[in-house]
């Protein structure tokens, strides 16, 4: 079994699910198995959410062969467990308020930034990419002569909800310690390190973008998700010629923002 959305899936002899099979197989159907476990805390695998959490840093593909494994067991190509969302949640928030604090921001500005990074960062900006990376993938994407495949919708979220985890440690987490002391300075170091964090993990969340669609062997052409590193280093050295720190702007964004 290949993930992917099949309409000649499992049949009964002529080619058709049953109206009980169809039924559970609907994405209505697998949107509300997914939201209901999300208030099953003891239902939710945590231990194995974590370990897809390290292997996006340390060999991204494994995270990928594993859900070729969730399509052959269960018939389903998008994660049917919400325990890799709610520690990225968690992370989010963790790490949005150690941004406030090294911003130097009051309760309320924390909680207005933490808002924002979660509705619009996350979810909004998740939202839209999820829905365009469908779109082209089953537009321009699919093989001609697998015209009965399809991409998930509910796969295309995973794999940039997968993209933003590396994002968001590197440029949520690990450049905090940078911030006051070494990005925001003046200084040629200052633009260098932080416009070079922004290169790598926007360089990691195409990549690992282009590992989820690559994965699926009725898509061609994929290597084509990989163009926008031509731009990424351009615009890099753009920065760096031009004195642009990214960081300090992405601040002073912030902090206009939960005024």
């Amino acid at each position: 079994m290949l993930p992917t959305t099949s309409v000649n899936s499992r049949s009964q002899g002529n080619g058709a699910l049953s109206p009980r099979d169809a039924a559970r197989h609907t994405a209505g159907a697998k949107r509300y198995k997914y939201l209901r476990r999300l208030f099953h805390f003891r239902q939710m695998d945590f231990e194995f959410a974590l370990w897809q959490m390290l292997y996006l840093f340390t060999s991204p593909q494994r995270v990928y062969r594993n859900f070729h494994y969730r399509k052959q067991t269960k018939d389903q190509w998008a994660r049917d467990d919400p325990a890799f969302l709610v520690l990225l949640s968690i992370w989010l928030c963790v790490s949005t308020v150690g941004f406030g604090f090294v911003l130097d921001m009051g309760f309320f500005e924390t909680i207005k930034l933490l808002l924002w990074v979660v509705f619009i960062d996350c979810v909004g900006v998740g939202l839209l990419i999820a829905t365009l990376m469908w779109f082209i993938s089953n537009k321009y994407l699919v093989k001609q002569q697998n015209r009965d495949y399809d991409v998930e919708w509910g796969y295309a979220f995973d794999v940039h909800l997968n993209a933003f985890y590396p994002l968001l440690v590197i440029l949520h987490f690990i450049q905090l310690f940078f911030i006051n002391y070494v990005i925001i300075s003046d200084s040629v170091i200052g633009y260098f390190v932080g416009n070079t964090l922004w290169l790598i993990a926007i360089g990691y969340y195409i990549y690992v973008t282009f590992l989820g669609y690559s994965a699926l062997p009725f898509l061609k052409n994929t290597a084509i998700l990989l163009y926008p590193f031509a731009l990424l280093i351009v615009l890099y050295l753009i920065s760096l010629a031009c004195g642009w720190n990214f960081t300090k702007m992405l601040c002073s964004f912030y902090k206009y923002r939960v005024k």
